[in-house]
């Protein structure tokens, strides 16, 4: 994989302020530690001028970011025990725990869902990227439920096109605080990276992919409401990002919730509750339709029923 290479000219608008602030309003998949690294190696360069993380900038200046490719690291198989649905010649289906990351990235090399498939099975050896094989779609770490993994070249290729295409049908059950008014209805905007805190995200009206979620309150408890979200798109957070720009945070939620709202509840929640209940798709060989449903793991269910506690 080559390098990716940015040109930025410095407008006069921008003059006065340091580098790396401003290249993370221009890269904003970058982290500000991240872009100070690439400066420190000389991966960001300005002709004539020796950079540093706070040089300011002036009006004209060209500045080129080259970022180079991420070393590819091969994942060690480990002896992690998988809650199999399904398993054929082509996909395999698992019931996912919360706690457990899906593939290797920084901070999370080992103990991933991808150590365990490669653990499980010597086709994930040598299909798709090496960090991530078989993987087509994701989970948060702190949510459970069900994921569909590929085994064969074909069953990715098949898999990626059916959720690009939004024929999957996914559903979840998330515990939220408070109760959405009305109790069903349709969440469609645009997500994007947040404008200020690039670590989350946001719906945002510039920059931003297309997001649409149905809800359906399922019960309603004192102070908070356990919620069906079906999804058509995939974007990152979108559950949590949506019912928490409604005003209905997700419970435990640590990035889009409401830590005052969590200290009142008669548990002290540990994730966002959010579980992937429902997952359906057209087998990637046969063209059979598959459909796989799994019930909340102990911890969802044991707050759901203190909540109905009178």
């Amino acid at each position: 994989m080559p390098p990716t290479v940015h040109n930025f000219v410095v407008s006069p608008d921008a003059a006065g302020m340091r580098v790396d602030l401003w290249l993370t309003q221009h890269l904003p998949d970058l982290s500000r530690a991240q872009i100070q690294s690439l400066i420190t190696a000389a991966y960001i360069t300005s002709p004539g001028i020796t950079l540093k993380p706070g040089t300011r900038l002036t009006p004209g200046m060209e500045i080129t970011v080259t970022i180079p490719p991420p070393k590819p690291t091969t994942p060690a198989p480990e002896d992690i025990p998988l809650n199999l649905l399904f398993e054929d010649d082509d996909i395999l289906v698992i019931n996912k725990p919360a706690g457990i990351v899906v593939h290797p990235a920084p901070g999370h090399e080992e103990g991933t869902l991808v150590n365990a498939l490669l653990h499980h099975s010597h086709h994930f050896w040598n299909i798709g990227e090496t960090t991530r094989p078989g993987i087509v779609h994701r989970l948060d770490k702190e949510t459970s439920g069900i994921m569909v993994i590929a085994k064969t070249e074909r069953a990715i290729a098949s898999l990626i096109q059916q959720f690009k295409a939004c024929s999957v049908a996914k559903s979840y059950l998330a515990l939220a605080h408070g109760t959405p008014d009305p109790a069903s209805g349709t969440i469609e905007n645009f997500i994007g990276r947040h404008p200020v805190d690039r670590k989350r995200m946001a719906v945002v009206k510039l920059n931003g992919k297309r997001a649409l979620t149905h809800y359906q309150v399922i019960e309603q408890f004192e102070n908070t409401s356990l919620i069906q979200a079906t999804i058509e798109t995939g974007r990152t957070h979108q559950i949590r990002v949506h019912l928490a720009h409604l005003g209905y945070p997700l419970v435990g939620d640590p990035t889009y919730g409401n830590r005052n709202r969590d200290r009142t509840l008669p548990f002290k929640p540990t994730r966002q509750m959010l579980h992937a209940a429902h997952l359906a798709f057209t087998h990637p060989t046969s063209a059979e339709k598959l459909s796989f449903s799994a019930p909340p793991p102990e911890d969802f269910t044991f707050a759901c029923n203190l909540l109905k506690t009178p």
